[in-house]
Formats: structure tokens, sequence, C-alpha cells
């Protein structure tokens, strides 16, 4: 494969995906993380698509049908998501959409493991989440990723390197048809046929809850007018450009995060589509 022509193939679809997004204006809907709420629906307006919020079971399955992608962040479990997310992964299923799994807190409790194991017959067709746990989600799917070794998942934290979770990506991509983003110094984006990592962005994004929380709904934002690779692709690159600039004019994270809405909402599709990425492809 002439890694060249990938990367500029690639860079199009990005800047593509960016621009329908501006034009738009797509309604991405999310079952999201409460402690994050605010944080992820800011981010997809300021990214340029349109928010809601649903919890109950019949409102998942309408915002389904209404959206024209679907974020599932598994950040905060209520009992009655034993019912509200399987149906709406079903519904996203059967209409053949988009929709964002985030599995944050992978290995606690009885419901959250209980729903993540069920996914699996429905996969999402993009998988947002650290090293930690897309291995231990590889590993709770019965994926072969030529790994023994457990995840080092702990809460919300990863313990792996994002090169130690590129067989469990890969593995996951595949089984699913679709994309796996894994968050990390050098984030990671693979479909299982190539794997591109995009250096940048800036560590105070990590001392600002729901940095990731709000990657995955702009994600599924992108996921409304793009395929799964290039949406997965152009959300990361929209957060490590805009995490760059906005650490750039700040001193802290009580700045960082209000002026990071700021050059979400100021980044172009060509400034976007011009951040690095490095292609290869996968074994």
């Amino acid at each position: 494969m002439d890694l060249a022509k990938l990367e500029n193939s690639l860079r199009r679809s990005v800047e593509e995906a960016a621009r329908r997004v501006r034009a738009e204006t797509p309604l991405a809907p999310s079952i999201t993380n409460t402690v994050t709420i605010n944080f992820v629906a800011n981010a997809q307006l300021a990214a340029g698509g349109s928010a809601a919020m649903v919890y109950m079971p019949d409102e998942g399955v309408a915002m389904a049908r209404a959206g024209g992608a679907l974020y599932i962040n598994m950040g905060t479990i209520f009992p009655f998501y034993a019912e509200t997310l399987p149906a709406t992964a079903r519904e996203l299923h059967a209409l053949r959409k988009n929709w964002v799994l985030d599995p944050v807190g992978i290995g606690m409790g009885e419901i959250r493991m209980s729903v993540l194991a069920g996914f699996k017959a429905t996969p999402p067709p993009i998988v947002r989440c650290n090293a930690s746990e897309i291995i231990a989600l590889a590993a709770l799917w019965g994926l072969d990723t030529g790994r023994t070794a457990a995840s080092r998942v702990k809460g919300v934290d990863s313990h792996d390197s994002v090169e130690d979770a590129l067989p469990a990506a890969v593995a996951v991509a595949r089984h699913s048809g679709g994309a796996v983003a894994v968050s990390g110094a050098a984030d990671l984006v693979t479909d299982g046929r190539v794997a591109v990592r995009c250096p940048g962005g800036s560590d105070r994004l990590g001392l600002v809850t729901g940095g990731g929380c709000s990657l995955g709904g702009v994600m599924a934002v992108y996921a409304a007018v793009a395929d799964p690779l290039a949406a997965a692709l152009a959300a990361t690159c929209l957060y490590n450009l805009a995490a760059e600039r906005a650490a750039a004019a700040t001193s802290g994270p009580g700045a960082f995060q209000p002026r990071f809405l700021d050059e979400l909402h100021q980044a172009s599709p060509a400034g976007i589509a011009a951040m690095p990425m490095n292609p290869e492809v996968c074994p």
C-alpha cells in the first residue's frame, strides 16, 4: 500500500467530514456520563453539531431514529440503563446508523459488564477509549488479540500503553467493521486495516473533567456525516488542534476549558486536516 496516497486520502476524508459538519449541523444525541454532560453538549455545539441528552429507554430508541448518529458513554450507570442501552443499540443496529461507545468504567459492576458484553452482538461502529479499556473490552468479547495478560484498567484511568492496545483495537475494529480510537500521548485510530497515529494535543486536557467524554460526543457528531474511520480521525485531529491552541493561550485548567471550546468552534476544516497523522498497514 502506498502510504503517501493513503495519508492524502485520509486528510481529504477528514476535511470533508469537518466541512459537512459545519454545513449541516447534524444532531448527535447522547446517553452520557452525568458528571460531564454539560461539557459533552457544549463541545458538540462548538464543533458544529447539535446535542440532545436522554436517559429513558423510549427516549434512547426515539433519538436513535431521530439523530444522524448517537453517543453512549458508560461513565455513570442507572438501573434502568440495563434496558435503555441495549434497546438503543439494537435500534441503531437495525437502522444501520453509526454510534460511538465509550466503555469507561469497564470492569466495575454487574449492570455495566452485562450491557458491555451484550454490545458484542450489536457492535458500535466507533469505540472511543483509553488503552486499558480497549484491552478489557476485547477480552470481554472473547476476541483473539494474541495477548494473554489482563488489562490494567483501574477506574477511569489507563495503566497500559497505546502501543500495548494496538492488537485489541485492531481486533475490536475488525469485529465491528468500524473504527477504534485510543487516546494517549499519541492517539491511535484504526479500522483494523490501517492504523493511524496522531501525535499532538496537550496534557492540559487531562486536567479538565470530561475531555475524553466530550471527544466521544464530538466523534458522534462527525459520525453523523462520515464513515467511522474518517469520523474518529477527524474528531481526534480537531481535539489535538484545539488543545494545542488553548494550552498555548492559557496558564491553567480554569482558563483552558472555555478557551478549548472557543478553539473547537474556530478550527477550520483545512486546519483540522493538516494535523499530524502517521498511517501504517495493520499486521
